[in-house]
């Protein structure tokens, strides 16, 4: 293999899989005779590391907890959605975007399903997870980080 090949940057996806899932419904049966709308709340967060040399795992975790306004959950699902990249040859400068912006954004239609899936499995109305930039989530945590950095300095 010549030196350009050895350089090439590798970007693939190796493996989509659910990492995690989990359902709870702890006030069934008396749920399902409720007439009122719930409160959904959605929580992201993602993690990235490494592996092995040139492989890392993206972990993006959605929890969808769904509430009356009287503070009962009527449930709570969890699903952690994972993928095993090769990234290979790609500045250090440029990985922690990858991992933070571009692993979540292939992840997050597979979570939207899970996610979607297991709320009518449940016997509730599919929850469907709007669209997420994660382009701005990553600068927002990166401002946070930085007012972060110079308050402690």
């Amino acid at each position: 293999m010549s030196n350009e090949q050895e350089q090439q940057a590798v970007f693939s996806i190796e493996k989509i899989y659910v990492k995690d899932l989990s359902l709870e419904i702890p006030h069934a049966p008396q749920v399902f005779l409720v007439r009122e709308t719930p409160q959904v709340e959605v929580q992201l967060r993602h993690q990235g590391g490494i592996m092995e040399e040139g492989v890392y795992e993206v972990v993006l975790t959605v929890t969808v907890t769904a509430k009356l306004p009287e503070d009962k959950t009527l449930f709570l699902v969890e699903a952690a959605q994972a993928g095993i990249f090769q990234i290979r040859n790609i500045p250090q400068e440029d990985l922690e975007p990858i991992l933070g912006i571009t692993g979540p954004n292939i992840l997050f239609p597979y979570v939207r399903e899970v996610i979607s899936d297991m709320v009518s499995r449940a016997g509730f109305p599919p929850v469907l997870l709007n669209p997420v930039n994660f382009d701005v989530l990553y600068q927002q945590r990166l401002a946070e980080q930085g007012a972060g950095a110079a308050i402690t300095h």
